[in-house]
């Protein structure tokens, strides 16, 4: 059986995360060829990583890219077990390669790709956790668009904001710093992109409250109508005031340079 030196043992180690013991066997089975153990040790370890995919993995970062020209971007989220990993440099530089290999796909919705599992399955070998890229997304713009993004200190929650106009930096962040601190969260740019399932719930709600508290059909719905308005007027974002200034509305704020086209709010172990 070769024998391996210590230096090469521990450079493996760095390279892997792996116990000593671990890169040592696998350095004598591959004759001291450090890439080749690399790679006996992600085709040895993959079957055990992937026992792993049943752990709750709810923590992990928020990455977000803009393309160099502006037109193009990209959000993604990377989910670990702990926050310890997810605050690692190497899980910060794989969510990096993932929204770099992201930028490459077509719009929308995004399906994990070969290079991303790899990206992935390498994590997993070093950390030992289960990690997924949970989802991520591609927002194509044409050649008046602009795009802000603001991701959370923590970076568990960050918010990609597509803009048409003549929107500037600044504008763009305020809004998406506003997106992600607004209480109500809000659910569409204006009141026709709220989803209509939740406003049929509170409409059904209003109007059974104000049946049961002795209004007739006639009072009740023009009661439960003053209720949606106000509804939308909370859950549409360029209606809702400025969580910096509540003395303007966010389409104040925007003015008349620009407008927002839509917003991604994600926030770490939502549903998608």
């Amino acid at each position: 059986m070769a024998d391996i030196p210590a230096k090469t043992v521990m450079a493996l180690r760095q390279k892997t995360g792996l116990s000593m013991m671990e890169c040592k066997k696998a350095l004598q089975e591959c004759n001291g060829d450090m890439e080749t153990a690399i790679d006996f040790l992600k085709k040895k370890l993959k079957g055990k990583m992937e026992t792993r995919s049943d752990r709750a993995a709810g923590e992990g970062r928020i990455g977000i890219k803009v393309s160099d020209d502006g037109r193009n971007a990209v959000i993604a989220e990377l989910r670990t077990e702990t926050d310890f990993t997810a605050k690692n440099d190497e899980f910060a530089k794989a969510l990096g390669s993932i929204l770099d290999l992201a930028m490459g796909a077509n719009a929308g919705e995004i399906s994990p790709s070969d290079e991303m599992k790899k990206a992935v399955d390498e994590l997993r070998i070093s950390t030992g956790e289960n990690i997924s890229v949970a989802r991520a997304h591609k927002v194509e713009g044409g050649s008046d668009a602009m795009f802000g993004s603001y991701i959370h200190h923590d970076g568990k929650t960050g918010v990609l904001l597509h803009c048409t106009g003549s929107v500037s930096e600044d504008t763009a962040r305020d809004v998406c710093m506003h997106i992600t601190a607004a209480s109500p969260r809000p659910q569409g740019v204006t009141r026709d992109d709220v989803p209509e399932s939740l406003i049929e719930k509170e409409r059904k709600l209003a109007m059974e409250m104000a049946i049961e508290g002795g209004k007739n059909e006639e009072i009740a719905a023009k009661m439960v109508e003053g209720k949606i308005n106000k509804l939308y007027s909370e859950l549409a974002l360029l209606e809702q005031p400025f969580v910096k200034d509540d003395s303007k509305k966010i389409n104040e704020l925007m003015g008349d340079k620009g407008t927002v086209s839509a917003f991604y709010r994600w926030e770490i172990g939502e549903e998608a």
